[in-house]
C-alpha cells in the first residue's frame, strides 16, 4: 500500500490516465510539430482545424436530425397535434369527433344576403327607437347606413352529441369564425357621426334540439348559446375610432362582449320554441344538469419560483389555485414555502352543461409583486358526470414539472327528503319573472302610513318618475343580485339565480326590491327553505306580497329545491340468452347512494392489493330499469321530476353484469362468464379456502401500429384440478368486445401449476380508446371432471384507463373467482 493511503489499483488508474493524457497530448500536438519541421505554412494547421470543425458540426446535425426523426415516429401524435395547433387549423383536424361542415357553409353563404335584409329592418325599427328613448341627448340618433357585408360566418367544425344525453334531445357545437365586413354608420347629432367597418368574432355556440317529438316539425324548439365568451375584435370609424387606441380599445370590445353575454353566453340563452306547449322560460331556465364537487388535495413537485441572493439562491414557492367554471371562480388559501402543498379544501359549481362546461384550474406563487405561474389544467364536466368520480394526479400543462391531486364527485338533483346529507346538501334555483305595483319611492309606503297631508319634503320633491329598481336575494352569506330595470312601476327581471344549501331546515331566502341609485327598499320578503320540502315537487311558482311597500306591490318568481346525490355508476344485468329470466315484480323505492372510494382491486397490482372477502349480493338493480324510470323530458322546465328509482329482484342463478371488480364493489363481477356458461364450479373450487394463484402480464400500445399488446407470460400457483396439476390456458376479452370473433387464447399447457406461455397478443384499437377499455382474462382448465362445470380456475379485470400504455408495464395480478372468497 502507498503512503499516502491510495491503493495500488488506484495509482495504476492514476498512471493510466496520465499516460492516455500524454498520448492525446502527442497526437494532437506532433501534427503541428510536423508541419514546422517540413517548413510547411501555419495555414496548413489553421485549414485542418476548419475541415475538423465542420466535420464536428454536420456529425452534430445528422444526429440532431435522427433523434428528431426517432422522435417524431415514437411520438407522432403529439407532434403533429402540436404543430396543427401552432398553423391554427380547423377543429375537425384536431379532433377526430368533430365533422366539416362545408354544406352548412353554403346554405349560410346563400341565405346570408336576407339575413343583411332582416338586420337592416332591426335596427332601424326596434334598436333605432331604443336608443332614442335611452337618453336625451341620443334623441336625433340615426342609422344612416346598414351593410351586413357579403361574408357569412365560416363553421370550422360541428361535433354531435347523442350518447351521452337524454333520448329527446340532441347537442350541436359550431366552432364559428365570422370575419365581417360590414358598414354600419351613423348619426348621433348632425356634426357627430360613430360607425363600425369590420368585425370579428370566434368562438363555439352550442345548439339544442330539444324536445325531440313525433309530430311536425320533429323538433319542439331550438336554444343557442356560447359556453364561454366569444373573442371579438371590432374596427371603429367616425368619432368612435378613438376607441381603436391602445387604452380603450378593450373597453369598447368587452363592452360588446357584455351584451352578447347577457343574450347569449351560459348561463343566459336564446331560445326559439317552434310549437306551442313549450314555452320560452321553460327553455330558457332548465334545470342544471347537476353538481360538481371539487376536493382540491395537495400538489407535488411544483417548480421553485422564489429566488435569494439577486437570483443566485434557489428557494421554493407560495403556491395557491384558482378554479373556474365559468363566470364562477374560487381561491385556495396560500401555502408558505412548499413545493409539495397540502390544501384539503372543497368546492363547488353548478354545471349548466355537460359534456361542454370546463373546470379550468391554474397554480400561482404568490408575490408582492406579480404572482408567478406554476401551470394550469382543464377538465371537461362531462368525464366528471360520465365516470361519477374521478380521484387521481393530473399533470400541469405550460409548466416544466407539476401535478395536482383532486377528487371530483358529480352530484344528481333529487326530490326525495330522505337523502339530505353532505356538505352542501341542496341547491335553491331561483327564476325571478317580474314585479307589479311597486311604490315610485320609500317615501310612498313610510308617509301614507299616517293619514293627512304628504310630509313636506315629499311635496316640496314631487317625484313622479316611476322607480329604477333592482332585486337582491340573499341566504346567509350569499348574495346574488338582478339587473336594473330603469323607470318601470311593473318591472320585468327575467333572470335566474342559483344557491348552496346547507341546512333546509334553518335557511331562509331574503328578497328585497331596492332603488337602483340610493339603496333604499322597495319591499321585503322572507322565504324559508323548509315549506319547499312540503309542496308538490319541492317547487313553488306564484305571485307574492311584499312586505313594507305598496299596498299591493307583488313579486312572480319560482323557486326550486333539489337534493343532491352523489351516485355510483350501476350495474348492468344482461340474462343468458338460453335462459331468460323474468324480472320479480316488486314496489319500486328510492335508490340512496352513499360516497363511496371506488378501486377496483383486480386492476392493481398485487403487492398493492388487500385481502377482502367478497360476500354473494342479495339483491341486484337493473340498470335498463334505472334508465327506464327517468323522466323522458328533463330539462324542459325546473318542475321535472328526477327521482331515480330501480326493481330490485333476486337472480335464481349467477347472472352477468357489466360493472367494476368483485372484490371493490361486492357484486358479481362483469365479465367473469362467457356467453355460453351456465354451469356451476365443481365441488373442490367451492369448498377451497386458499388462493387462486396468479398471473403474470405485459401491457402496452405500439403508436406506429395502432395496437394495443398483451403479452401473457406465465402462472403461478394456481388451483390445481388433479394431483398431476391442471391442463391450463388464458382466454381474454377486451371489453365490451364479448364475441368468439374477439376471443384470444393460448396454447394449453399439461399437467402443471405454474404454466409459462409467453405469447403475445395484438387488439386493433386506437390509444383513446384503449384507455377507456378493461381487459377480462380468465384462466381456465382444458379438463373438467364433468362437461357442465365450470373451466374457469382463476380470473382478473384490468382496468387500462389507470396505466401508462406508452411505457407499458409488467405486473403479477391476484386471480380471483366471482361469489367465491379470496385467501383468508
Amino acid at each position: 500500500t502507498i503512503s499516502v493511503g491510495l491503493s495500488v489499483k488506484d495509482v495504476n488508474q492514476l498512471i493510466m490516465e496520465f499516460l492516455m493524457f500524454m498520448m492525446r497530448a502527442i497526437v494532437l500536438c506532433y501534427p503541428v510539430y510536423l508541419t514546422g519541421s517540413l517548413g510547411l505554412s501555419i495555414s496548413w494547421i489553421l485549414l485542418s482545424m476548419l475541415v475538423w470543425t465542420m466535420w464536428k458540426n454536420n456529425r452534430r446535425g445528422k444526429d440532431q436530425r435522427i433523434d428528431t426523426a426517432i422522435d417524431f415516429l415514437e411520438n407522432e401524435k403529439d407532434v403533429i397535434s402540436t404543430e396543427l395547433r401552432a398553423m391554427n387549423m380547423p377543429a375537425w383536424i384536431h379532433f377526430t369527433d368533430v365533422e366539416k361542415a362545408a354544406w352548412i357553409n353554403k346554405i349560410l353563404q346563400q341565405a346570408w344576403p336576407f339575413f343583411g335584409m332582416y338586420m337592416e329592418k332591426l335596427l332601424i325599427e326596434n334598436i333605432q327607437p331604443s336608443v332614442r328613448s335611452s337618453s336625451p341627448h341620443l334623441k336625433t340618433f340615426t342609422f344612416t347606413k346598414v351593410h351586413m357585408g357579403q361574408k357569412a360566418p365560416t363553421i370550422t367544425g360541428i361535433r354531435v352529441y347523442t350518447h351521452e344525453l337524454e333520448t329527446r334531445e340532441v347537442i350541436l357545437d359550431l366552432n364559428i369564425i365570422y370575419e365581417a365586413d360590414v358598414d354600419i354608420d351613423a348619426d348621433v347629432k348632425p356634426a357627430i357621426k360613430v360607425g363600425v367597418k369590420g368585425l370579428q368574432l370566434q368562438g363555439m355556440l352550442r345548439v339544442i334540439l330539444e324536445p325531440l317529438i313525433g309530430q311536425a316539425p320533429l323538433v319542439g324548439g331550438v336554444t343557442m348559446f356560447f359556453i364561454r365568451r366569444p373573442a371579438l375584435q371590432v374596427n371603429w370609424t367616425g368619432m368612435t375610432n378613438v376607441l381603436d387606441g391602445p387604452g380603450l380599445s378593450h373597453l369598447s370590445e368587452s363592452a360588446i362582449v357584455d351584451v352578447i353575454a347577457s343574450l347569449m353566453v351560459l348561463p343566459n340563452r336564446m331560445c326559439f320554441p317552434l310549437i306551442d306547449q313549450v314555452k320560452v322560460d321553460q327553455m330558457k331556465f332548465p334545470l342544471p344538469r347537476g353538481i360538481v364537487r371539487v376536493h382540491v388535495l395537495e400538489a407535488r413537485d411544483l417548480v421553485a419560483k422564489d429566488t435569494f441572493m439577486m437570483g443566485l439562491v434557489k428557494g421554493k414557492s407560495d403556491p395557491y389555485t384558482v378554479l373556474r367554471v365559468g363566470n364562477k371562480q374560487f381561491k385556495t388559501k396560500t401555502i408558505k414555502e412548499t413545493l409539495n402543498p397540502r390544501w384539503n379544501e372543497v368546492y363547488e359549481f353548478v354545471i349548466h352543461e355537460a359534456p361542454g362546461q370546463e373546470l379550468e384550474l391554474e397554480l400561482y406563487d404568490e408575490d408582492t409583486d406579480a404572482d408567478d405561474f406554476l401551470g394550469r389544467y382543464s377538465l371537461d364536466c362531462g368525464d366528471v358526470r360520465k365516470d361519477r368520480e374521478i380521484d387521481e394526479w393530473f399533470t400541469l400543462e405550460d409548466i416544466e414539472t407539476g401535478q395536482i391531486h383532486m377528487k371530483l364527485q358529480w352530484f344528481s338533483l333529487h326530490t326525495n327528503p330522505a337523502l339530505l346529507d353532505g356538505l352542501a346538501c341542496a341547491m335553491l334555483a331561483v327564476y325571478l319573472d317580474s314585479a307589479s305595483n311597486l311604490p315610485k319611492d320609500h317615501r310612498e309606503f313610510t308617509h301614507n302610513e299616517k293619514h293627512g297631508k304628504p310630509s313636506k319634503e315629499a311635496r316640496l320633491t314631487r317625484r313622479t318618475n316611476d322607480p329604477n329598481s333592482y332585486v337582491e336575494f340573499s341566504i346567509d352569506q350569499q348574495s346574488q343580485k338582478s339587473k336594473v330595470v330603469f323607470a318601470s312601476k311593473d318591472p320585468t327581471y327575467d333572470e335566474c339565480f342559483t344557491f348552496f344549501v346547507h341546512s333546509v331546515n334553518n335557511q331562509v331566502l331574503n328578497v328585497e326590491v331596492k332603488e337602483h341609485e340610493k339603496k333604499s327598499s322597495l319591499g321585503k320578503l322572507t322565504l324559508p327553505l323548509v315549506r319547499l320540502l312540503n309542496v308538490s315537487d319541492m317547487t313553488m311558482d306564484q305571485r307574492f306580497l311584499l312586505e313594507r311597500s305598496g299596498a299591493n306591490s307583488q313579486i312572480k318568481m319560482k323557486a326550486v329545491l333539489r337534493i343532491l346525490t352523489l351516485e355510483k355508476q350501476e350495474a348492468k344485468v344482461v340474462t343468458p340468452p338460453d335462459r331468460p329470466e323474468p324480472p320479480t315484480p316488486v314496489p319500486a323505492q328510492p335508490v340512496q347512494s352513499v360516497p363511496k372510494e371506488k378501486v377496483p382491486v383486480s386492476s392493481v397490482p398485487l403487492s398493492r392489493t388487500q385481502t377482502v372477502p367478497a360476500p354473494m349480493p342479495s339483491s341486484v338493480s337493473s340498470y335498463n330499469e334505472l334508465q327506464a324510470e327517468y323522466t323522458p323530458y328533463r330539462r324542459s322546465t325546473f318542475v321535472g321530476t328526477e327521482q331515480l328509482r330501480s326493481s330490485p329482484s333476486t337472480p335464481s342463478h349467477m347472472r352477468r353484469f357489466d360493472s367494476h371488480s368483485l372484490l371493490s364493489e361486492n357484486s358479481i363481477d362483469s365479465s367473469r362468464f362467457d356467453l355460453t356458461d351456465n354451469a356451476s364450479y365443481p365441488e373442490a373450487i367451492l369448498n377451497h379456502q386458499g388462493s387462486f394463484g396468479r398471473i403474470q402480464l405485459t401491457l402496452r400500445y405500439a403508436t406506429l401500429r395502432k395496437r394495443l399488446i398483451v403479452i401473457v407470460s406465465g402462472c403461478k400457483d394456481l388451483f390445481s384440478c388433479s394431483e398431476s396439476g391442471s391442463d391450463t390456458y388464458v382466454r381474454m376479452y377486451l371489453l365490451p368486445d364479448q364475441t368468439w370473433k374477439h376471443r384470444k387464447r393460448t396454447s394449453v399447457k399439461k399437467k402443471t401449476v405454474n404454466p409459462v406461455f409467453n405469447e403475445t397478443f395484438e387488439f386493433a384499437v386506437s390509444m383513446e380508446e384503449a384507455r377507456t377499455r378493461k381487459l377480462d382474462v380468465a384462466v381456465k382448465n382444458n379438463k373438467m371432471l364433468y362437461k357442465r362445470e365450470r373451466k374457469e380456475i382463476g380470473m382478473v379485470w384490468i382496468d387500462m384507463s389507470q396505466m401508462d400504455l406508452i411505457k407499458g408495464s409488467t405486473e403479477w395480478y391476484e386471480l380471483t373467482l366471482p361469489g367465491l372468497k379470496k385467501t383468508n
